[in-house]
């Protein structure tokens, strides 16, 4: 049975792991990036706490010892269903079982300025931007003789208050505190601004009640202006105005406001939601197709427990990945094609942290809720649990450590990156701080 996926996220790679020198497969994983990116940490990256490399990890070594899985390097440009192909930058590929783990993309939901100013974080190349920008911003502050231009270089808008908003609040807020007064001795940093807004009346939406006021709590405790039920209503690079007719005037606005799902071409309008998600059945088979499936964020299923689709997280895209493996065996068992497992999601907590010795931790199973010191122990544990490679959980590690006991970000370098707006991209030249 040939297999082809189409994504090296979570969902993707766990699926190519679990088909991994089973006989009968020959498994073809496509991907535009030649490594698996762990998306949890990207923000780290993003405030200079952690290397690209310490959270990217090369697809072709986790299958060195491989004998069924192949990899290609390539965007793929459609699907064909009534072919059984798909086509490629690189040419077209035949499949027995089509597996779309595309994952999901920023949604700024129609609005081409933020496209064009707003600085996303779904990519690691877009964390080195947000990191670049941030540290030019207070180059830029040195050199500035304008107080007002002084005042939008030293303000960030944070829009979206889940947990990549509110670890990026935590995070951009500790440099203020412990790292930038240093680099920078000549900033006055008690006028540095960073805004949470907040569409709805709380942060972290999908946790406990105590989550949600703990999380606010800590950000303000460290210096950020929580702002909910608010949204962003447009920027044009320089101000920001609210929903509710105030403006902030600033350089840097960071996008963690909604994401959608990547549905390639070629997949039934009529099939595709809200969120730009595909419509799956309890396999994780799109609907009306008799060998194409669509696995984790750009997976829509209602279950009994989750009408409303599950959640976009990295756990329910592992789950399913292994849960089809399972019965992409049973099918080519043959004898046990008809012991298909339906998929059923456990949820076992969902976390966030917010800063040094301070997180939130929900368990379901028993009801518990943690916070501060203990969950935040707990929050790094598993997180190095899931980050691939014994050398990259070692860096991790050692990088966290560094930064507890000296209060600094170790990697706040600026090497050649491509500069936003995308449409307009040129080259930056390597920065050293």
């Amino acid at each position: 049975m040939k297999v082809v996926i189409i994504g090296a996220g979570f969902a993707g790679l766990k699926l190519a792991q679990s088909l991994d020198n089973k006989a009968g497969f020959d498994v073809l994983l496509i991907d535009k990036f030649n490594f698996h990116q762990f998306q949890p940490l990207f923000y780290q990256v993003a405030t200079g706490g952690l290397d690209a490399s310490n959270i990217s990890f090369p697809l072709r070594k986790a299958f060195h010892k491989s004998k069924n899985v192949r990899i290609r390097l390539t965007k793929v440009t459609g699907v064909v269903p009534a072919e059984n192909k798909i086509t490629t930058e690189v040419g077209d590929i035949e499949y027995d079982q089509l597996v779309i783990a595309t994952g999901a993309d920023t949604n700024f939901f129609g609005n081409e300025k933020l496209v064009e100013f707003a600085f996303p974080m779904k990519s690691t190349i877009e964390a080195l931007q947000l990191r670049h920008r941030l540290i030019e911003n207070f180059e830029n502050v040195v050199v500035s003789d304008s107080e007002e231009e002084r005042q939008k270089l030293m303000t960030v808008v944070i829009v979206g208050g889940g947990p990549t908003g509110v670890e990026l609040g935590g995070a951009i807020a500790e440099m203020k505190k412990y790292t930038l007064p240093r680099d920078y001795p000549e900033i006055d940093f008690s006028q540095m601004k960073i805004f949470l807004l907040e569409g709805t009346g709380a942060t972290l939406g999908p946790m406990s009640k105590k989550s949600q006021e703990q999380s606010q709590k800590y950000l303000e405790k460290l210096g950020v202006n929580v702002i909910l039920n608010t949204v962003l209503k447009d920027y044009d690079g320089e101000t920001v105005i609210l929903s509710n007719g105030e403006t902030i005037k600033t350089a840097t606005v960071i996008w963690a406001a909604g994401i959608k799902g990547n549905v390639p071409e070629g997949i039934d309008p009529s099939l595709v939601v809200r969120g730009n998600r595909i419509k799956v059945d309890r396999y994780n088979k799109i609907l009306g197709m008799e060998n194409i499936y669509a696995l984790g964020d750009v997976a829509y299923m209602e279950t009994p427990n989750y009408p409303k689709g599950h959640p976009q997280v990295a756990n329910v895209a592992i789950n399913q990945a292994k849960n089809l493996a399972n019965n992409l065996r049973r099918i080519e068992m043959k004898s046990k094609a008809d012991m298909l497992e339906e998929f059923e999601y456990h949820d076992k907590g969902s976390m966030a942290t917010v800063g040094r010795n301070l997180a939130v931790v929900d368990i379901p199973k028993p009801n518990l809720h943690f916070g501060g010191f203990f969950a935040w122990l707990i929050w790094m544990f598993l997180h190095l649990v899931l980050i691939l490679g014994v050398k990259n959980k070692l860096q991790v590690f050692i990088n966290w450590i560094y930064n507890y006991i000296t209060h600094d970000q170790s990697l706040r370098l600026i090497f050649k990156v491509f500069y936003r707006p995308r449409t307009q991209q040129k080259e930056i030249q390597y920065i050293k701080t």
